[in-house]
């Protein structure tokens, strides 16, 4: 199968990947190519900004969380039939899940997918030993195919010129482009990253700079050649999944204030016969109607949190179907909304939901960050005792006075002691920091849609007497 394809890979962090990739998306939606945007890793943020600049969902190819098998199969569900696929790495090339050696690293997904490799680095100091950087990335392994390069933060047309004679030159890599450092151009940050799209008012005019700018400075025409000179992917088996959920209805909260989520697990609940229903905790002050289970996913609960404490309404009837015997599963923002409490940087406290019980405490400092594997203690909606989830955790809030007894995961990887008790399980609830990929933990999905199953036949059954 022909899928043209290129990852624009990093030398390391904050050599301007995002933004480039922003603007390449905006500059080939601009010009009617239509391209496929993609994440390596467990980020949210940045496949919002694709979405807004391509015009298309952004997915997740995690190798780490997921399968050989299941991110191959990912992309080629999405890749085929677009113009061309544009894969954003993670940090630098190499670096996966530590101590893990590529696992989880945007080399291996790219040697999954078998793309070539568009290698973006940053100029600013170097000359010639721009040429010693870039080949010892494209040497360390041997499997990878570095077809081109980009430099940003070039000086002048001088320094541009020195750079493409000796990348060209020396090494016969050709330099696809050369940006010059624009003091004007900036993607507003918090302290989980880029502002995510949903909150950026200024995104479409930054769009419209970068597509200008990439279009001014990168030849957009050999990256297409590039791409399109990826060898041929055997067509993955892509087996439907069997549909044992139909008219089970899912609210899931997706709003400013809410919306980390994976858009392929939401898919997969899709496939897997689930109805999603969306519905915005700071707007809304019912759920949807006929709804069998709550799902609130990660964000920036802290950054809206008057509106949030003050939505009376919604609080209590998310407390009334909890009471009903309603699953509700959070993670990470959503664990947050559903404590007794959340205290801001400034001291000031604010009433959550009431559901778990715990207080939330805002930090200055990155509590918990990393790849975690997630052990079960006891039978809940994911699972049962045993079973391992895999998933990710990136957050600045602590729990405060959550009983140890009501911990459901026992936590290896990432920050703190292997073996640490996190999260929070009752009959009806289970809510936790770790953010979870449905289609890569697929056990836990099929469990948890089953809880909704049992609650609609128990609601269907409730309406008739």
């Amino acid at each position: 199968m022909k899928i043209p394809r290129i990852v624009l890979a990093g030398t390391h962090s904050g050599v301007g990947k995002t933004t480039l990739t922003l603007g390449l998306l905006a500059a080939f939606r601009r010009r009617g190519i239509r391209v496929q945007p993609f994440k390596v890793g467990p980020d949210y943020i940045d496949p919002g900004l694709h979405k807004a600049a391509a015009g298309v969902t952004s997915h997740n190819l995690d190798s780490w969380m997921g399968s050989t098998e299941k991110v191959r199969e990912l992309f080629v569900r999405r890749a085929r039939g677009m113009d061309i696929s544009l894969v954003e790495g993670v940090m630098g090339l190499f670096d996966g899940a530590k101590g893990q050696g590529e696992r989880g690293s945007t080399a291996q997904v790219a040697k999954i997918i078998e793309s070539p490799v568009v290698l973006v680095f940053s100029a600013q100091g170097l000359a010639r030993s721009a040429a010693a950087l870039i080949n010892g990335y494209r040497s360390f392994d041997p499997n990878l195919q570095v077809c081109g390069v980009i430099a940003n933060g070039v000086g002048s047309e001088g320094h541009r010129q020195f750079i493409k004679e000796v990348l060209e030159g020396e090494l016969g890599i050709p330099l696809l482009g050369a940006l010059v450092k624009q003091r004007d151009i900036v993607m507003p940050q918090r302290h989980l990253g880029l502002l995510p799209a949903a909150e950026n008012k200024e995104l479409d005019l930054t769009l419209a700079v970068l597509a200008q700018l990439v279009e001014e400075q990168i030849d957009l025409t050999k990256l297409l050649i590039l791409a399109q000179q990826a060898p041929e992917l055997r067509d993955s088996e892509i087996l439907p999944a069997a549909k044992s959920f139909n008219g089970v209805r899912l609210a899931v909260a997706s709003d400013e204030a809410f919306n980390f989520y994976y858009q392929d697990s939401l898919d997969y609940l899709v496939e897997l016969g689930a109805e999603l229903v969306f519905f915005s905790p700071l707007r809304d002050t019912k759920l949807p109607q006929d709804v069998d289970g709550i799902y609130i996913g990660g964000g920036f609960p802290e950054q809206f949190l008057p509106v949030l404490s003050a939505n009376q309404l919604l609080k209590q009837e998310i407390v009334k179907r909890k009471q009903q015997a309603m699953p509700v599963y959070a993670e990470c923002g959503g664990f947050m909304y559903l404590c007794e409490s959340i205290t801001d940087l400034a001291g000031q406290s604010f009433a959550g939901v009431g559901l778990v019980p715990a207080r939330v405490k805002m930090g200055q400092r990155l509590a918990a960050l990393g790849y975690v594997q997630a052990r079960l203690t006891k039978t809940c909606l994911l699972g049962d005792p045993g079973v391992i989830l895999k998933g990710h955790e990136f957050h600045w809030s602590t729990m405060e006075d959550l009983p140890a007894a009501t911990h459901i995961y026992q936590l290896t990887g990432g920050r703190g002691k292997e073996g640490r008790g996190e999260g929070y399980a009752s009959k009806e609830i289970l809510a936790s920091y770790v953010h979870i990929h449905f289609r890569y933990n697929p056990g836990a999905a099929l469990k948890f849609l089953t809880a909704c199953q049992k609650y609609r036949a128990w609601r269907v059954n409730h309406a008739r007497i």
